[in-house]
């Protein structure tokens, strides 16, 4: 228990919370209070003693109200949890208290006119078994598809398979409302539309708990999946980025790793000739004729093809890129990390390819941003120091890149590295005392302190 809980009655807060699902049992803590930051040295020091001192499961909206109230009255720290599959310790709670796992809130309301209502525990991958047959799908979604929670994507994701297309969660018009309930003494569940919704998408829970989502969706094609391999990494991005200009093919993922990745994707190995780059990619089948087209003009072997059929059985090339490149990696090399990184252009990739050789080792995944397809990176980084580490991030800013650390866990630090004022007027109003996921948002520490405020009980 923490210092911090030991002041906490909970005995109380214990019977308050009767008839709703409560785990005690330290290993389930200890694996209920962790994601995937060890993917970081960094994080790996700070966060691997946080563990919360109870965890729940709610079934319904009530349940959460319930939480809330709870919370709230007797002062415990409360930290939202999907499925656990994010990086950066967005569901670690730094404060103990209590973790909100949301998994069992798990309702598909309804699909209709391409647009879903869903609970935030609904899994993305069960989600698609039901909408494909209606012929509709998630815009986007990560690597980790198969457990992913709709919830945890929109709250600590950021884009994903499909992100070719559709962009990012954060642009306007993936994401059509929210209801989200506040952490007060008497909690309210508020519904956020339009623009306001971005008030709490992309904030690791700390300024609301939400309990549906309104998500639009995209048509659903057959997806074929292919490796296509280069001779060189710059044929191979450059081949990312004229496909991803292409916009009569229909694809959802474009991914291109130097030669000194593709080692590390040990079950792809018979695909992957040594010393060539791949292309990895998911295409809309009535695409593939004219796509095989643009593989010959880049002199390009296509080494690997399963049709949409095929692809549905074993395990989808998409487990192999955006942050699974990652997981592989380090399943063979586990001293590696890695960064995330807006080049904006393909000439610059090759410029830092050339200046930092393996120690950073390129892979790509090309994504809509603002309009415009560009390489952003998720490269293998070769760890020997943090001061080395804050180096490397500062030479690839310095070169005009843009990069999303991902060796923290504070929400601003991370992406935008800007205090958002929206956000954290949003959080004053519906958590008060601070009590969301406290010492993850910088706005709300630098104006009242690093922990969560102490209010009077309710009476």
């Amino acid at each position: 228990m923490t210092a911090f809980a030991a002041e906490i009655p909970w005995e109380q807060a214990i019977t308050a919370l009767a008839g709703i699902e409560q785990i005690t049992d330290a290993n389930q803590l200890t694996k209920l209070s962790q994601d995937y930051y060890y993917f970081s040295p960094i994080l790996a020091a700070q966060l691997a003693d946080k563990r919360a001192d109870l965890v729940v499961r709610p079934t319904s909206e009530a349940d959460v109200l319930r939480v809330a109230q709870v919370c709230a009255r007797y002062h415990i720290p409360l930290t939202v949890r999907g499925a656990g599959t994010g990086n950066y310790g967005q569901c670690v709670p730094l404060q103990g208290g209590i973790v909100l796992d949301l998994i069992k809130l798990n309702q598909i309301h309804w699909i209709r006119q391409g647009v879903a209502s869903v609970d935030p525990g609904v899994r993305l991958a069960n989600f698609d078994k039901l909408a494909r047959p209606e012929g509709w799908e998630w815009r986007m979604y990560p690597s980790t598809y198969r457990t992913a929670t709709v919830g945890g994507f929109f709250g600590g994701g950021s884009g994903g398979i499909g992100s070719i297309t559709y962009g990012q969660l954060r642009d306007r018009g993936n994401l059509n409302a929210v209801r989200v309930v506040t952490l007060e003494n008497y909690p309210q569940v508020l519904e956020l539309r339009g623009d306001a919704v971005q008030q709490v998408n992309h904030a690791y829970g700390t300024n609301g708990i939400i309990t549906r989502l309104e998500v639009p969706l995209a048509p659903a094609y057959d997806w074929a999946e292919l490796i296509i391999t280069f001779d060189d990494l710059k044929t191979a991005a450059q081949f990312g980025q004229t496909l991803g200009d292409t916009d009569g093919l229909m694809k959802k993922l474009i991914n291109v790793c130097a030669p000194s990745v593709s080692p590390y994707l040990t079950a792809l190995q018979d695909y992957l000739p040594k010393g060539k780059a791949c292309a990895l990619v998911m295409i809309a089948e009535p695409s593939l004729e004219l796509f095989r087209e643009l593989v010959r003009e880049f002199g390009g072997t296509i080494t690997y093809e399963k049709s949409a059929l095929e692809a549905q059985k074993g395990i989808s090339l998409a487990e192999f890129t955006w942050n699974h490149t990652t997981l592989h990696a380090r399943a063979v090399d586990p001293t590696l990390t890695y960064l995330q990184t807006f080049y904006f252009t393909v000439d610059r990739v090759l410029e830092l390819e050339k200046q930092f050789g393996d120690e950073v080792m390129i892979h790509l995944e090309f994504m809509r941003v603002e309009g415009r397809v560009m390489p952003a990176g998720l490269q293998l980084v070769r760890y020997t120091t943090p001061e080395r580490l804050n180096e490397i991030i500062a030479l690839h800013e310095a070169a005009g890149c843009a990069i999303a650390n991902p060796h923290t866990y504070i929400l601003e630090d991370g992406g935008r590295k800007v205090i958002d004022p929206v956000q954290l007027a949003f959080k004053e109003f519906v958590d008060p005392q601070g009590l969301l996921n406290p010492g993850k948002m910088r706005a709300w520490s630098e104006k009242h302190g690093g922990g969560a405020k102490k209010f009077s009980p309710l009476r």
